[in-house]
């Protein structure tokens, strides 16, 4: 038993401290992209709609917060087992979040791209399976 709580703990940490690198990597470039999106919008003077372009900043931004918080959550809570199920619950949320971007691209592009949705899902799922080794021990 001391050793599944080992390993949950350990992978949660080592997941969280990625996630609170990436989530803070993609917030940085979502408010980029919020700046470029209204930059393109007040340039085309209405010329172009941007509602789809504003939709996929948003859900970027969404994404790299909950990443964000997932990290912090996993990385504060990884060596207490009564708090695995917060950790998997935000784990869940940016798996969701990772799903809705593939389909928001699939609506915009009409593409549906399995390699980027597979290594979007990769932290995640790593976080849930953490929480849940966590919550064994």
């Amino acid at each position: 038993m001391e050793n599944k709580t080992a390993k949950g703990a350990g992978m949660l940490k080592v997941v969280g401290i990625l996630m609170i690198v990436f989530g803070g990597i993609a917030l940085v470039l979502g408010i980029i992209a919020a700046v470029a999106v209204a930059a393109v919008a007040f340039l085309s003077e209405g010329l172009l709609t941007t509602n789809l372009l504003y939709a996929s900043t948003a859900l970027m931004v969404a994404s790299a917060v909950a990443e964000l918080v997932a990290g912090i959550v996993g990385v504060v809570n990884c060596k207490k087992p009564e708090k695995a199920g917060v950790c998997i619950v935000w784990g869940a949320i940016v798996a969701v979040l990772c799903v809705a971007g593939t389909v928001l691209n699939l609506v915009a592009n009409g593409e549906f791209n399995i390699f980027t949705l597979a290594v979007g899902l990769v932290l995640p799922v790593l976080f849930i399976i953490g929480g849940v080794n966590n919550k064994k021990g």
